[in-house]
């Protein structure tokens, strides 16, 4: 997972609320055994009719998503937060989140910043012209009109955006424990770790 220390750049102006996973991504997609290319259903009823903000080039490639209220509702599925970095999205704003989706986010190295609805409006506009900036080790938000919020974040969670650290990064940071574990289970209970890789 990749480190994320500052996310700077255009957003899209999305704003609509209570976008469930299945908009984010359609249930079609999850058919799919890869990660890969899943950007390109991203939000694909929305972009239907054309006129999508996802679709207007001017916002193309925006790390930023600034949405609504109740941001990823719906099933639980992970397509979602792979859907939106294939984007290249690495941070969404809102109000309030799904907690389902805000998990999914974390673990895939995606910051999900809540912030009250008239930051949000703020924000919604400063997008249509100019660039924002959200400062994780400051837990900020600000813009180049001055404007600047700060936000809320998990410890742990912050943690591990900032050092870029996945389940299986965390994991390999226990390795010399996990290892000597499975030596003392060697010698001492061999008949449990038969079979094993500790009994190798």
């Amino acid at each position: 997972m990749e480190k994320v220390t500052e996310v700077e750049g255009r957003a899209y102006p999305f704003g609509m609320k209570n976008v469930d996973t299945d908009i984010i991504i359609p249930a079609h997609f999850l058919k799919t055994v890869t990660r890969d290319g899943l950007g390109e259903g991203a939000f694909e009823a929305l972009r239907k009719d054309g006129d999508s903000v996802f679709d207007n080039p001017e916002f193309a490639g925006a790390p930023i998503v600034i949405a609504g209220d109740n941001f990823g509702c719906g099933s639980s599925r992970e397509h979602a937060a792979w859907a939106l970095l294939d984007m290249g999205v690495k941070a969404v704003i809102a109000p309030s989140f799904s907690d389902i989706f805000s998990g999914n986010a974390f673990k895939n190295g995606i910051l999900t910043v809540a912030l009250p609805q008239e930051a949000v409006d703020r924000l919604m506009e400063v997008a249509q012209t100019d660039s924002i900036t959200i400062d994780l080790e400051n837990q900020s938000v600000s813009t180049p009109f001055q404007d600047r919020w700060t936000f809320e974040i998990d410890p742990f969670r912050k943690n591990c955006l900032l050092e870029g650290l996945d389940e299986v990064g965390l994991t390999l940071q226990s390795d010399a424990v996990i290892s000597a574990f499975e030596d003392r289970l060697r010698r001492e209970q061999p008949w449990v770790a038969s079979g094993t890789k500790a009994a190798a």
